[in-house]
């Protein structure tokens, strides 16, 4: 006989399916991860604005390491008729996922200018000589010790184009190493909302091991527990800066946002070498010769 809980679950399963209300049972987690964590419009112009001004000339090609399912690389390809894409991940549903829901909808020419490989970004092969190389959300802290993380930026280093240039973003402050949980509700319109939770769930301070999850919660009281897992080492910006360095790269540039009028973050984002002492802050990381 089925539990008390179980039939509370298959009840609202049935009504969301019935209802089209998202619902834990009717969703994925990819499209959920997209729409709380994600701003690919916003990222695709700083490294389209930036490459440009750093280059004096337009960048055509892009690879997305950790691409997970594409979403930055297909809307490159969106911008320009000479853009082209690749993205190299080691998830293949994760990826399957993406050629599903953003390549096979585009038409036959973006097609042909976007690859999603399940591929080691510490071996990319033929997705070498990009123009822009992009590491976002935070998907690099995977690698754990100084040489793990160096051997992955050399190997940047050593693949990108001519005048490439390699885009990281960034996560620190006091409150990174805190363990706690942070909710957000997402309203993507009728029947498409959702609680997005930011759970950093453990952090060692003598390693700077830590261990985070986001789950998701519907107005229907269903639950996407450890929708995604991470056991990252949270690195700082000084020891970013010196790896890059080492690892081969000349110049590296750190980007903060700036402030509007009532102290909140504007979305524009400055090259300096002075920061706020923010208890938690996001910037972008540029690297090039």
């Amino acid at each position: 006989m089925s539990s008390r809980k179980e039939k509370q679950n298959a009840k609202a399963a049935k009504k969301a399916a019935q209802t089209g209300v998202w619902s834990a049972s009717n969703t994925s987690r990819h499209e959920l991860y997209q729409l709380s964590v994600q701003n690919v419009e916003a990222e695709i112009d700083f490294i389209d604005e930036e490459y440009e001004r750093l280059r004096g000339k337009k960048a055509n090609i892009l690879r997305e390491d950790f691409c997970g399912t594409g979403n930055s690389s297909t809307e490159w390809i969106k911008r320009r008729a000479t853009n082209t894409a690749v993205g190299l991940d080691i998830d293949e549903p994760t990826l399957q996922w993406g050629m599903e829901n953003h390549v096979e909808p585009l038409d036959e020419d973006a097609q042909s200018r976007i690859k999603l490989l399940n591929r080691n970004v510490l071996e990319p092969g033929d997705a070498a000589g990009a123009d822009c190389v992009l590491a976002m959300n935070f998907s690099y802290w995977l690698f754990k010790t100084r040489d793990e993380l160096r051997a992955y930026f050399k190997s940047v280093h050593e693949s990108i184009g001519e005048d490439g240039v390699f885009f990281l973003d960034h996560y620190g402050g006091s409150e990174s190493m805190q363990e706690q949980e942070e909710a957000k509700k997402v309203d993507d319109g009728p029947g498409r909302v959702f609680t997005y939770i930011w759970d950093q769930h453990k952090f060692n301070p003598i390693t700077g091991e830590m261990t985070c999850y986001i789950h998701f919660k519907f107005p229907d009281k269903t639950k996407m527990m450890k929708a995604f897992e991470y056991h990252w080492r949270l690195w700082s910006l000084p020891e970013l800066r010196e790896l890059l360095h080492e690892a081969g790269f000349k110049n590296v540039n750190v980007y903060w946002e700036g402030e509007d009028e009532d102290g909140e973050g504007d979305g524009e984002y400055t090259a300096t070498l002075e920061g706020e002492a923010d208890p938690a802050y996001i910037c972008y990381i540029s690297a090039f010769d």
